[in-house]
């Protein structure tokens, strides 16, 4: 299971997306009730940023048990990148909240959850077409 490279990838999105909760997206200040407070915006910052960067994190984690069905899993890999590419639109719309800031450092984490399901989602296919040419051959 872990010898599989797209096992890699999808354990680098899983940890990447955890790491979307405690590491900030954006940071910047903010204007509440006529007060001007320094703030930061990360997975956990609001309810559907909650909600959805959780679903593409266990999807991902679904997706790690899932090396002996290869269609189901290339299924979720599909589904946890489109997850994660609205997490990315999600934050972005957030971002329009703050009077002034800067993307952190650590929103890497957030475009490397993204990447790493693509990566294991090739992986997936091309695992399935080995498998294919090698039937073919019996």
């Amino acid at each position: 299971m872990i010898q599989r490279q797209q096992t890699l990838w999808l354990l680098l999105s899983v940890i990447s997306g955890i790491l979307g909760y405690v590491l900030p997206f954006y940071t910047g200040t903010r204007v509440a009730a006529e007060k001007v407070m320094a703030a930061s915006l990360n997975a956990g910052s609001t309810f559907f940023l909650l909600v959805v960067n959780g679903i593409a994190v266990l999807l991902g984690m679904i997706a790690i048990f899932l090396y002996r069905d290869r269609k189901a899993q290339f299924r979720l890999c599909l589904a946890a990148a489109f997850t994660s590419a609205l997490v990315i639109l999600l934050f972005f719309v957030e971002t329009r909240r703050f009077g002034s800031g800067s993307v952190s450092l650590s929103a890497i984490f957030t475009f490397a959850m993204l990447l790493g399901y693509i990566l294991a989602a090739r992986g997936v296919r091309k695992d399935e077409k080995l498998i294919k040419s090698l039937d073919k051959l019996r």
